[in-house]
C-alpha cells in the first residue's frame, strides 16, 4: 500500500510504502528508480503495533517512479496498490508510484493518518 502527503518542501512528497504483516519476512529491502535499484539501501522496517512493513521516502513531485519489494534477499513482489505497472525487461512488471499532481494549485495528496 501506499500513502502520500505533503512534505515541508512543496518540490516533494512523503510517500509511505507498506507491505502487509501477511508476507512472511526476515528483510524487506524497497528496490527502485529513487535508489538505483540498489537491493541493499532501502531496509524497510516493521510496525511494532501491528507488523507491517514499512518505509517513508521525500520524492521529487512531479515524477513517476518504478519499484519493487524485495523479501529475503530472494523473492520479488509488487505493490497491489500501485498507482500503475509497467513491463520490466525480465519478463515481468514493476509497480510505479506516481507524484504528478493534476493540479498544482490544489491539493490532491492523500493524507494519511
Amino acid at each position: 500500500m501506499i500513502h502520500k502527503s505533503a512534505s515541508g518542501d512543496p518540490s516533494t512528497m512523503l510517500v509511505r510504502f507498506e507491505l502487509p504483516a501477511a508476507i512472511w519476512a526476515d528483510s524487506v529491502h524497497l528496490v527502485g528508480d529513487f535508489n538505483g535499484w540498489n537491493e541493499r539501501s532501502l531496509p524497510m522496517m516493521r510496525d511494532r503495533s501491528d507488523g507491517t512493513w514499512y518505509i517513508v521516502l521525500e520524492l521529487e513531485r512531479e515524477r513517476e517512479y518504478q519499484f519493487r519489494y524485495l523479501v529475503n534477499h530472494s523473492e520479488w513482489h509488487n505493490d497491489w496498490n500501485a498507482d500503475r505497472y509497467v513491463t520490466n525487461p525480465y519478463g515481468g512488471t514493476n509497480s510505479v508510484v506516481s507524484t504528478i499532481t493534476p493540479d498544482s494549485a490544489g491539493s490532491t495528496v492523500e493524507q494519511s493518518a
